[in-house]
């Protein structure tokens, strides 16, 4: 992949964290995903007062994948932004919804001075099945 499409994501990230719903944990975070078929789409974590119900910006951005490209999303590679000064990986359900997904793309953790952290889905969630087995991969 070229060096301008992770550039585009990073910005588009770091867009996506400025339209945060974030006043409770003050944690704005944002993300993009770029699909196989090379589009891109973001999302930003929106909070409520029961926490329970807050969403994160990675599935965010996958639920806006998905309604926009329907059950067949393949996705290549994925950037979340946080304004830290450590780069943040997807929490665990995150990590589940994006590997629902795709099978080996890359996950890029940057931090608010772009300090990288990446790692591929299977890094993040070893030993988790492929998703291959779905029926409309058949």
């Amino acid at each position: 992949m070229s060096d301008m499409s992770i550039e585009k994501l990073i910005d588009l990230a770091r867009e996506a964290s400025t339209r945060s719903y974030s006043p409770y944990s003050r944690f704005p975070v944002g993300c993009a995903i770029e699909t196989a078929d090379g589009d891109f789409f973001t999302g930003c974590n929106v909070e409520n007062i029961s926490f329970g119900l807050s969403m994160c910006a990675e599935r965010s951005a996958v639920f806006s994948a998905i309604s926009r490209c329907g059950p067949n999303l393949r996705i290549r590679r994925v950037v979340i932004y946080t304004p830290t000064e450590e780069a943040i990986t997807p929490c665990g359900a995150c990590r589940q919804v994006l590997r629902e997904f795709g099978n080996d793309f890359e996950v890029v953790s940057v931090n608010k001075n772009g300090k990288m952290l990446g790692f591929t889905i299977d890094q993040l969630l070893p030993d988790s099945p492929d998703i291959r087995f779905r029926e409309s991969d058949k």
